[in-house]
């Protein structure tokens, strides 16, 4: 019995032009959200860390928010925008590629 590895059809997908295509596509779109998203974390606890007056700034003189309110909820839109921006290339050219190769994995 052949492992699943070592499966005829997984090897003639692994060959195909565009399924390296879509492992190439999708690894460089994970890598630039994920660096964006975590670049906005951590500058955010960078700042909280070690210059938490800044956020602690009124955003103005009869505000009870600080500076720190909109910035935190601005990142996590962000993570919800680039989820979506995700989803987008999920669901559009990345699912296109994966029935290319899926129609011509099975001829």
């Amino acid at each position: 019995m052949h492992s699943p590895a070592h499966n005829p059809v997984y090897e003639r997908v692994r060959r195909n032009p565009k399924f390296q295509e879509l492992v190439r596509q999708r690894s460089r779109l994970a890598l630039i959200l994920s660096a964006v998203v975590l670049v906005g974390y951590y500058s955010f606890m960078m700042v909280v860390a070690f210059a938490p007056g800044l956020l602690q700034t009124p955003l103005s003189d009869d505000s009870s928010l600080s500076v720190g309110f909109p910035i935190g909820a601005g990142i996590i839109i962000l993570s919800w925008l680039l989820t979506g921006v995700y989803s987008h290339f999920a669901n559009g050219r990345f699912q296109e590629l994966t029935d290319e190769i899926t129609r011509e994995t099975l001829q």
